[in-house]
């Protein structure tokens, strides 16, 4: 992969799994050949929507390395680490690479609240123990308690080669716009990571987005970076504004199941939420449901039933 194929739109690919909480291999292949029909650019495996803290690293390899083969090349595949410790991420880093993947997305550590020191050696440590494979850094201050201050990522992105880009779920459209104005000069990538915000941040200059609605609705979400790259700016705000109402209707689940929840809905049949999260009920479910009516995307990325997904 060239430096040149980061870009567009990413998703953060669902991990079905099946009744005993195991990932369910057969439909992760399924979903995988649905997003890239859809259009995608990407795929990251075991992002946040992914569940990755809820398996071990053995199935992080095995969910890994199906992935990158249905794949088959088509599109980049970016494997994400959200470890604690900076050793724990080095090990993942390589199997990774030894694996196939494209890219790595590396999470601020969760939990603890390192120094600005401290992980400015982590990020630099995991990205130095893979020098051949490109890394996107991971700013997500929603789920870790704390954000990554664009000092730190602008010094990551000179010192070290392979730190490409960032996917940044702040929604802090400031720190997007000095993140782009700050990295310009050196092809830094920069990404959005919230679904709301695509079409913002490529009128900024963004590289795209890392879009968990993507595995719902990719060619929605596909039309607003391909009409605005296409220069139909007109076309791609009005995708995004199609889209907002649908994804907002998802911030009254309990986090991650949101995504699942209307994956099942539309008939995707990815299985359960990882416990102790469990689907949503009720009011949350079915304003997702009346949602996604209005916007009339039943149809428009419609699946065959589940008995006909093997």
């Amino acid at each position: 992969m060239n430096l040149e194929d980061i870009g567009g739109i990413i998703v953060p690919l669902i991990t079905p799994v099946d009744e005993k909480e195991k990932i369910d291999e057969a439909k992760l292949r399924f979903m995988v050949n649905r997003v890239v029909d859809g259009g995608v650019n990407g795929i990251l495996v075991f992002g946040s929507n992914g569940e990755f803290y809820m398996f071990d690293e053995k199935e992080h390899e095995r969910g890994l390395k199906a992935v990158i083969d249905e794949n088959g090349g088509r599109v980049p595949v970016y494997y994400g680490i959200g470890s604690i410790g900076t050793a724990q991420g080095v090990r993942e880093a390589k199997m990774a690479a030894s694996a196939g993947a494209d890219g790595i997305s590396v999470l601020q550590t969760m939990f603890i609240k390192p120094t600005e020191q401290g992980l400015y050696r982590h990020f630099r440590t995991i990205a130095e123990a893979v020098p051949d494979t490109y890394v996107l850094l991971y700013n997500n201050p929603g789920r870790c308690g704390y954000g990554l201050t664009a000092d730190l990522v602008e010094k990551l992105a000179r010192d070290v080669k392979n730190i490409v880009g960032i996917k940044d779920s702040s929604g802090n459209f400031t720190l997007v716009s000095e993140l782009i104005r700050r990295t310009r000069d050196i092809g830094f990538k920069v990404f959005t990571g919230k679904d709301t915000m695509v079409f913002g941040g490529l009128c900024m200059g963004s590289s795209g987005g890392v879009c968990s609605i993507a595995n719902l609705f990719p060619r929605l979400v596909c039309g607003i970076y391909n009409k605005f790259m296409a220069g139909d700016y007109i076309g791609a705000r009005e995708d995004q504004f199609r889209l907002n109402p649908v994804r907002l209707s998802q911030d009254a689940a309990s986090f991650p199941v949101a995504t699942k929840d209307m994956a099942n809905m539309i008939g995707l049949d990815v299985g359960n939420p990882v416990l102790p999260s469990e689907p949503s009920e009720g009011e949350v479910l079915e304003k997702m449901r009346r949602c996604i009516e209005e916007a009339d995307l039943f149809q428009e990325d419609s699946v065959p039933s589940a008995e006909k997904q093997g």
